[in-house]
């Protein structure tokens, strides 16, 4: 037997750890931004990136990393888990993880790393506004009401004003300072940091109820930006539009008149806030070279969610489109390999075991996710990895008005439906149409049929939508019910509080019948 076999029946039969020494295990610190665009991690011209670049070209890109649900909080409940998002029930921005949970962070700090959670979680449940829940709960009624403020652009400062999002900054030295207080102790610590940016801000002008429609940035951060690097997205027309597509378009406050200049202006302003985004992942990196640990710290770059910044006549995130799944996810430290760029599909719920995996912690079993490791690191050269050739996403949130199953496999990408309406699934070739606008599901039924089992292997979906729909329909009717004499006015002033007025008792018919299924 040769020495190659020996050791490879060996390390699958002991389970290669993650190579360092005893007692010298790796510090792990993540930076997780909200909304960052994956795809421009690399074939970026468009802005520049230096710390991006950086952790790209001394680690590992995943180029075709995605969010296991396009929407903050269930999103970020598929990382911390390792579990996709219907196995925890994690249906909306309101319905996610209890606190009870176990993260990956806990087991760190059971296995004796110090930890730290610093910014933006938003993985339990209980948050967001009364808009946010109610508009998820409320998808299932006869209802297409402007759920968002139209987006716009925000600038201010000058050319010397640099801190725009104030608490991501302030959050930023709070790590900084972290870093610097446990940097010199014997064991090793894990720091997470959660950025708001570069999610578009609150729209103060449509009051208190008011979503994130505002891309705002200073002149600073716009320098950051080559305008002709940025390209002007195609669009169907409204009539052209998937029936799901239409109305998160609808929702979203996108399907009126947009100038070039205007669809220019949002995403100029949106990849400033990449910039100043990788800046403060940038002052991380700083603070770990500058107390001396750098070399012994796993950096981990990566996003909830993306944004389609006026792609498919849309902005924030809820859609299975590229730029709204498609996420940043980048790792560099030691024993990672060094300007590797690794095609594979992998997804947030891999980040679980990974980490684990870095820690020298034993895995769980039954988790979503797999290792990432025997594609980055050194020392699994010739090992082969475990992760299948496909991952999968789902959304049950607002601003779509159907339960959605995402399937990414080869360049094939798969988009399907499962609630009583008969909406047509969509099929995607992105090695021809990586701008997404050809549906190609009529023309290759055998892809369909072997896309559709595939999925069914992981979720039997018809059965989640089914349990979404019960459990919207229960969540609604227990708010209102709460609300006895107030509904009426509690749910005219929500976010849809303009298009609502315009017909408040044909609206609240919508939602009777939706109820109890009466006209």
């Amino acid at each position: 037997m040769s020495l190659v076999v020996t050791l490879f029946i060996l390390f699958n039969m002991y389970d290669l750890r993650f190579c360092h020494p005893e007692n010298n295990r790796p510090n792990i610190v993540m930076v997780m931004s909200d909304a960052f665009d994956g795809r421009l991690t690399f074939n970026n011209k468009v802005v520049q990136l230096p710390y991006i670049n950086y952790l790209r070209e001394l680690g590992t890109t995943f180029l075709n990393a995605y969010s296991n649900s396009p929407i903050c909080c269930p999103s970020r409940a598929a990382m911390w888990s390792g579990q996709f998002v219907h196995r925890t029930e994690s249906w909306n921005n309101f319905k996610c993880l209890q606190a009870s949970a176990t993260t990956w962070m806990d087991l760190l700090r059971e296995s004796g790393y110090t930890t730290k959670m610093i910014g933006k979680l938003d993985y339990t449940s209980g948050s967001h506004s009364v808009s946010n829940r109610v508009e998820a709960w409320t998808r299932d009624a006869k209802l297409l009401l402007s759920q968002e403020g139209r987006p716009v652009i925000g600038l201010v400062g000058n050319m010397s004003t640099v801190e725009i999002q104030k608490t991501d900054w302030q959050n930023t030295r709070k790590a900084k300072q972290w870093i610097l207080r446990n940097s010199s102790s014997d064991q090793p610590f894990a720091l997470y940091l959660g950025l708001n940016l570069p999610h578009p801000y609150n729209t103060e002008s449509l009051g208190p109820t008011a979503g994130g429609s505002t891309f705002r940035t200073s002149p600073f951060w716009l320098s950051k930006v080559s305008p002709d690097q940025i390209s002007v997205p195609k669009w169907l027309s409204l009539s052209d539009m998937h029936p799901v597509d239409y109305y998160s378009t609808v929702t979203k406050n996108c399907s009126g008149v947009f100038t070039k200049e205007e669809i220019i202006n949002i995403r100029a302003f949106y990849y400033a806030m990449c910039a100043e985004t990788d800046a403060m992942l940038g002052e991380i990196i700083a603070a770990l070279r500058k107390t001396g640990v750098l070399n012994n710290t796993i950096v981990i770059f990566t996003a909830d969610h993306g944004e389609l910044a006026m792609e498919h006549r849309q902005f924030y995130k809820m859609s299975m489109f590229e730029g709204s799944v498609h996420i940043p996810l980048l790792f560099m430290g030691p024993d990672i390999k060094s300007g590797l760029q690794v095609d594979q599909h992998v997804s947030l719920v891999d980040l679980y075991p990974s980490i684990l995996k870095i820690a020298d912690i034993s895995i769980p079993a039954n988790l979503s996710g797999y290792s990432l490791l025997p594609f980055m690191s050194k020392s699994y050269g010739f090992l082969k990895h475990q992760h299948p050739d496909w991952i999968f996403s789902e959304y049950h949130g607002c601003n779509a008005n159907a339960s959605t199953y995402m399937l990414r496999t080869g360049h094939w990408k798969y988009i399907t439906y499962s609630d009583g309406q008969q909406l047509s699934p969509q099929l995607f070739d992105l090695s021809r149409d990586p701008e997404e606008l050809h549906n190609v599901i009529l023309k290759f039924p055998d892809v369909r049929a072997h896309l559709d089992k595939v999925l069914y292997s992981i979720v039997s979906y018809p059965l989640v939508s089914a349990s979404v729909h019960e459990y919207n329909k229960k969540s609604f009717t227990s708010w209102r019910n709460s609300l006895g004499g107030n509904y009426s006015q509690v749910i005219a002033n929500l976010r849809w509080h303009v298009d609502w007025q315009k017909d408040s008792v044909a609206n609240e018919k919508a939602i009777d019948q939706w109820i109890y299924g009466f006209n």
